[in-house]
């Protein structure tokens, strides 16, 4: 089983908002003493961290869905929902993260780099916070959104400066292991290494990293073999060091040629140059070349008989031998030079730019576009706040349904639907086609509260229909009055004798 994986699709799911609650509050000889319903918790959210104890991919590979923890819901007495945990996953340094379509949306290098890959859902407002001097007693709560979903491709780029190419064999892992403390898997057989190999080397002051790239062969840069794979892993490298074995015992092949193979699948590949460290094209790199095992005899008189035909191409050639340690010492100041060469020569880092861009005056942050299909003509609404507030309604509520009616009538959804040509009982559709909500448009819409009065208000609740003790002791008054005059009235028409019975005369 591989135990190094440098490229994983990862599907990660936000966490829910938690659901706002309608609550009204209860106390003595006070039993509707007004709304405290609480609001929900937002969801967590779902981030790739740098971390520089993580090297590989594998646990991606073997877990690929991740999902943060969700917000819990409001409760009454003014209690809100706790947030949902932020999922933060670890990877390793040089990680880029593309989308489905292969764009690039993040190069994470250095420990601590950060990016947000699915964001948490917001969490609902309860009645409290939807109460208002004109909405005095809401009975209704918004809905928790539901997390971000989405699907991203990692792949792990090495961080290395110097990459060691050339074909499977050819003695890469080898002098890794000579050069370095790195102990990668070497055997007197034919084989190729399956997983880059990194080691760190010390010439003198200067110290620098090595990686040991898995073997190249004809056709890597077309796919062929793995040599996709692995060839992502010398974009970010400053120094090329051709390991060409001239001990060889195939046929048809000698360090010549093996270096004219290696050279045309670096310069066939094309390599990422929006990264960091990719913007130099590979064959403009600096680089090196190492005639391996020169410790066989046939393969020292190989080395000598090649060497001026490279130093003729404007090469430094090494003659080395990783089983005797003959020609390292040279080799590894060499690669000192040039990594410190590069080093210099590369630009500082400039500081993070923060780019704020306000939305402008006239934009309305929303689209109303006509639209047709085989049922006939619809009216679709895009935007980012009519569709969140239509995942935040509960539909099942009219006075729900009332207020996010208000809200689009005062964002203008309504002016924009009269514009495009809608006309009452017309098709709108809000939201993602794939998950829109879709409804019979009236220019006016009306919910069974507001036939009692205006929507979200409570008589009972209205401080203003509720007579003070002064008026009280005044409507009293006016009544013991208009009872008094009754009986005076009375009693002068019995005085008068308009109570006698004509037939007692």
């Amino acid at each position: 089983m591989a135990s190094f994986v440098d490229r994983v699709v990862l599907h990660a799911v936000g966490g829910d908002g938690g659901h706002g609650v309608a609550s009204i509050r209860r106390e003595k000889f006070k039993p509707l003493a007004g709304p405290d319903g609480g609001n929900g918790g937002d969801g967590g959210t779902v981030k790739l961290v740098v971390d520089p104890q993580v090297t590989t991919l594998l646990e991606y590979h073997h877990s690929p869905h991740r999902r943060a923890t969700n917000g819990t819901q409001g409760m009454g007495d003014d209690r809100d929902g706790a947030n949902g945990g932020d999922l933060v996953l670890g990877v390793p340094d040089g990680t880029v993260v593309k989308d489905r379509d292969g764009n690039l949306l993040a190069d994470l290098v250095g420990a601590g780099a950060e990016y947000v890959v699915a964001q948490g859902g917001r969490g609902g407002l309860g009645n409290r916070a939807l109460a208002s001097p004109k909405r005095k007693a809401p009975g209704f709560a918004l809905l928790g959104e539901p997390g971000e979903e989405r699907d991203v491709v990692l792949e792990l780029k090495t961080i290395a400066d110097v990459a060691l190419v050339g074909y499977p064999s050819a003695g890469k892992s080898s002098l890794v292991a000579a050069i370095s403390a790195a102990r990668p898997k070497i055997a007197d057989y034919p084989f190729t290494t399956l997983v880059p190999n990194l080691g760190v080397v010390q010439a003198g002051e200067t110290r620098y990293t090595v990686a040991d790239v898995p073997g190249l062969i004809p056709g890597a840069s077309e796919g062929k073999g793995l040599g996709l794979e692995f060839l992502r892993h010398v974009e970010r490298t400053a120094v090329l060091v051709h390991v060409l074995d001239c001990a060889t015992l195939e046929p048809g092949r000698d360090p010549l040629s093996d270096l004219d193979v290696i050279e045309a699948e670096l310069a066939a590949y094309a390599g990422d140059l929006e990264i960091e460290g990719g913007r130099v094209p590979l064959t403009e790199r600096p680089r090196l070349v190492v005639l391996n095992k020169i410790d066989v005899p046939e393969a020292r008189e190989l080395a000598e008989l090649v060497r001026p035909d490279l130093e003729a191409r404007g090469l430094r050639v090494f003659e080395v031998s990783t089983a005797s340690h003959e020609g390292l010492r040279p080799l590894t100041f060499a690669l000192g030079e040039l990594v410190e060469r590069a080093r210099a020569a590369a630009p500082a880092p400039e500081p993070t730019r923060v780019v704020l861009r306000p939305r402008a005056v006239d934009e309305s942050g929303f689209t109303v576009t006509a639209k047709k299909d085989h049922e006939g003509v619809y009216y679709e609404v895009r935007g980012s706040k009519p569709e969140r507030w239509v995942r935040q309604t509960d539909f099942n509520n009219d006075e729900a349904v009332g207020f996010l009616a208000d809200r689009l009538a005062k964002l203008g959804v309504e002016d924009r639907l009269l514009k495009a040509g809608a006309v009452a009982g017309d098709e709108v559709r809000i939201g993602d086609p794939s998950n829109a909500v879709v409804f019979d448009w009236e220019p006016t819409l009306t919910t069974g509260p507001e036939l009692l009065g205006a929507r979200g208000t409570d008589l009972r609740l209205d401080e203003s229909a509720r007579p003070t003790r002064g008026e009280k002791r005044r409507e009293h008054q006016e009544r013991m009055d208009a009872k008094t005059e009754a009986r005076r009235e009375l009693w002068t028409e019995r005085q008068s004798g308009h109570w006698t019975d004509p037939d007692d005369a």
